[in-house]
């Protein structure tokens, strides 16, 4: 039998629940961005899905501009929801670490395919003893180096310093190419770009047009070495507060954000590319992306060190 306190306590709490609730989300990107647009979408769904008793308030332009940042606001429950790039999972979730292998992927439609189904319901579930909940995966888009000079052979990498985000996977990369690389934010890459700080930028397209460096890092190489999706997430300590049902209306309705996400991305690339074009930048497509697999092949089982994801790893390799 609980105590008189205990069930005064849980009855406050599940009023709070019925009456709703405003989901805090955050991206590092802005308003026009397809991932911030995809979330705009989910809250409409949830609003239709819930009868207005739960919506998405979307914070804006994350100013911390640190993606781990977020995840530890996620954890202590501080934040509801964000959109992050899977690779800031690296040295939290194992599983986490696949989808930003080097050459993993045959194309968009096998990242696709793969993260859609059984492996990425995995790595979203491996999540949850982090305190976070894995919702959907989010194209990002193929990574390549905006930098002050052509990059066309892995041999060019020799000695740059590279800016990379905050992930040990693609910092190791850059060092298996024999450069240096740079963790530091996005604020501050294009006047470390500017000054000379800096020789390159690991990014999509997308985000080196979105940051401007085409003006500043005029060769966009189009090494296209990895296709780490972006993730949305959520809070735990959020999550244990809504019933099952609307557990499942949040999951099926960022679900449901996918197609719309995947359709305003390919239209933000096919624009930003126009951007790039017009801001003078130069895309090196003579690049020699064998020299890069060669190089980078050999970090495969240092990264994944786990025999069962060696086998996704595999898996993935395999499939037609």
């Amino acid at each position: 039998m609980f105590p008189i306190r205990v069930l005064i306590v849980l009855a406050v709490f599940a009023g709070s629940a019925a009456q709703g609730k405003s989901l805090r989300s955050s991206d590092i990107y802005p308003a026009d961005y397809p991932t911030v647009q995809a979330v705009a979408h989910m809250d409409k769904l949830v609003r239709e899905r819930t009868g207005d008793r739960h919506s998405i308030e979307l914070l804006g332009q994350n100013d911390h501009d640190s993606e781990n940042y977020t995840i530890a606001e996620l954890q202590n429950g501080t934040l509801d929801m964000a959109r992050v790039n899977l690779a800031v999972f690296d040295h939290l979730v194992a599983s986490a670490v696949v989808p930003s292998l080097p050459y993993l992927f045959k194309s968009t439609a096998d990242m696709r395919r793969v993260l859609d189904g059984p492996i990425g319901d995995k790595i979203l579930a491996d999540m949850e003893i982090h305190g976070i909940i894995g919702l959907c995966f989010y194209d990002m888009g193929s990574r390549s180096y905006g930098a002050t000079k052509p990059i066309r052979n892995v041999a060019d990498m020799k000695g740059m310093k590279v800016r990379v985000q905050q992930s040990d996977i693609l910092a190791t990369m850059v060092r298996e190419m024999e450069a240096e690389p740079a963790t530091m934010s996005a604020a501050r890459t294009y006047r470390a770009l500017q000054a000379g700080v800096i020789d390159a930028a690991e990014s999509t397209l997308s985000g080196y047009v979105t940051s401007r460096h085409y003006e500043v890092a005029p060769f966009y190489s189009l090494t296209e070495h990895s296709m780490a999706p972006g993730v949305l997430v959520f809070s735990k300590r959020t999550w244990d507060e809504f019933s099952k049902d609307d557990q499942r209306i949040i999951r099926a309705a960022a679900r449901d954000s996918v197609p719309y996400m995947r359709k305003a991305w390919e239209e933000h690339e096919t624009s930003a590319r126009l951007t790039a074009d017009a801001g003078g930048a130069q895309f090196v497509t003579d690049v020699d992306k064998k020299s890069f697999a060669d190089a980078l092949a050999p970090l495969y089982p240092v990264l994944v060190t786990d025999r069962k994801l060696q086998d996704v790893v595999k898996r993935i390799q395999s499939a037609d």
